[in-house]
């Protein structure tokens, strides 16, 4: 059987060693379990970017996988430290809604893990999430670790709504390091126009049906519609930033 891996999703940077402790506490507990880092690139102490990025990818590892999430600018405080299995996947971190994908599924478990007081209040990674990532990934049962959980933070992304005219309202969600803006719309069809800080893009299905620096709108891999510029920053060109409306008629 494989070893399951532990990948690693941190709003910590890479300039300072505070991965490198993480990983200090991994190898030494876990010596033969792979670590994967994914991303320490997270603006710091974005709950929501997090979340969202934990949608993406919390699936496309394989069963017995252990995610370790550490966006968490409460710590130190009353927050709840947590961990989860779900669809046979492993979650561990803060309960403040960056794990809330993982929770909506049927088979969800989640359980309560103790801070010893010898824990430093300022790095619950280190010293409370790493070490209960690598026990999970050596086969320890979640009720091992802590006292079942019943009311996590769960954080949905906001629905769009149809008006009275068949118009889809919906808001800027995050914006990707290409400056492409994702939105909450959703649809199937790829023909149409989006606006958006009063300009409209027309939907395409790929970035190649765009002129260089045209401003459009496809449906982006998330399955959620995204305006972008071809070869360029959507979010600079526009001047939007996260919450912002969008329209789709």
């Amino acid at each position: 059987m494989t070893t399951p891996a532990i990948t690693l999703l941190t709003d910590f940077g890479t300039a300072d060693g505070y991965v490198a402790e993480l990983k200090g506490v991994l190898v030494s507990l876990s010596p033969s379990v792979p670590i994967v880092d994914l991303s320490h690139d997270i603006p710091p102490q974005d709950i929501a970017f997090g979340r969202l990025t934990v949608a993406r990818y919390w699936r496309r590892f394989p069963a017995g996988t252990v995610h370790l999430v550490v966006v968490d600018p409460g710590v130190g405080t009353a927050r709840a430290a947590i961990a989860i299995a779900s669809e046979g996947r492993y979650l561990v971190g803060p309960d403040n809604g960056v794990l809330s994908p993982a929770l909506f599924a049927l088979d969800a478990r989640v359980v309560q893990l103790p801070v010893d007081p010898a824990a430093s209040a300022t790095f619950h990674g280190r010293d409370v999430f790493a070490p209960v990532a690598a026990r999970l990934a050596l086969g320890a049962s979640l009720e091992e670790l802590g006292e079942s959980y019943a009311n996590p933070v769960r954080l949905r992304t906001p629905p769009p709504h149809r008006d009275a005219h068949g118009l889809l309202h919906g808001e800027v969600l995050t914006i990707d390091r290409f400056g492409n803006i994702i939105t909450n719309l959703l649809t199937r069809d790829s023909s149409g126009m989006v606006k958006i800080g009063g300009r409209a893009a027309r939907l395409v299905r790929t970035y190649g049906e765009a002129s260089r620096g045209e401003l459009v709108a496809l449906i982006g891999s998330s399955g959620f519609v995204e305006v972008a510029v071809r070869e360029g920053n959507a979010a600079a060109t526009l001047g939007i930033e996260r919450g912002a409306s969008v329209v789709l008629g």
